[in-house]
């Protein structure tokens, strides 16, 4: 497959760049499509079958099945950063390997609708705990090893509205591709 398709395939809507300015509507925005998130992904998938669970986003890619808890993965390490960032000063977070844990029986073989049930909770606390952040809040900072970086909680918004949005376009997109 073509560079510049596979590119596609994998980052269907681009991968995030973060703005110049983190003004109060972008973030109020994000924040918007964070709360949302949970909606919109269970309206893509809330129908599929089991065999279209079963198909992978892209090839060599991970199926809708694990994308769906990837993303609660994930997410729940998102807030997990915010609570340390906001309770410590500058933590150390702790990495985890996305790639393995999406081989995990769960992510393999579970149902979804446990998954999409924490989500919304999930994503209900995310968006609470967002929306109260103060401007000093949205300054705090951790450091992730894996890339030795410094990322700001406002980065944070932006960065998981970005991801949530991001693997919402691999199901889309697949859908789209599959005539489903």
């Amino acid at each position: 497959m073509e560079n510049s398709a596979l590119e596609k395939l994998r980052y269907p809507i681009g991968k995030f760049v973060p703005p110049e300015n983190y003004s109060t509507e972008y973030l109020h925005n994000k924040i918007a499509a964070i709360a949302s998130f949970p909606e919109r992904l269970k309206k893509e998938v809330i129908n599929l079958t089991e065999e279209q669970l079963e198909t992978p986003y892209r090839q060599d890619g991970w199926t809708i099945r694990q994308v769906i808890h990837h993303c609660a993965d994930s997410h729940m390490n998102c807030f997990l950063r915010i609570k340390w960032t906001l309770t410590e000063d500058k933590p150390v977070i702790k990495p985890y390997y996305e790639d393995l844990w999406a081989e995990l029986h769960d992510n393999l073989m579970m149902p979804i609708q446990p998954t999409l049930s924490f989500l919304n909770g999930l994503h209900f606390r995310l968006a609470y705990l967002m929306n109260s952040l103060t401007e000093a809040d949205l300054e705090k900072s951790f450091i992730h090893p894996e890339h030795n970086t410094t990322f700001q909680l406002k980065t944070i918004i932006g960065t998981y509205a970005w991801h949530g949005n991001h693997h919402l376009a691999h199901i889309i997109e697949l859908k789209k591709q599959k005539g489903w």
